[in-house]
């Protein structure tokens, strides 16, 4: 089970740099389940495969966009998507600068 906050600052979390993606880890479980904001730098790229995660993936675009290069379809602020474990993610872009 993840850790339990109240009400917190973001803000307040360093960024921090795990494979490259900026991430603040909002909160964390003993089996390394995490919730966590991250961003990507502009042309970055996922690679040419679809990825399976072993874990439920939730994506909350809140600036820039992302492109879904399997689906060939761009995605803006406010969308969101919620893949469950063992989920294929498509390969992404993310052509904008914030």
């Amino acid at each position: 089970m993840k850790d339990e906050r109240e009400f917190f600052a973001t803000g307040d979390l360093a960024w921090m740099t795990a494979d490259g993606i900026e991430q603040r880890v909002l909160s964390t479980a003993p089996d390394g389940t995490l919730t966590r904001l991250a961003r990507w730098p502009a042309g970055t790229t996922s690679g040419s495969d679809v990825i399976t995660h072993e874990y439920v993936e939730e994506v909350y675009l809140l600036e820039g966009s992302l492109t879904d290069l399997t689906l060939e379809q761009t995605f803006h602020p406010a969308t969101t998507r919620v893949g469950r474990q063992g989920c294929r993610t498509a390969r992404t872009s993310r052509p904008t600068a914030v």
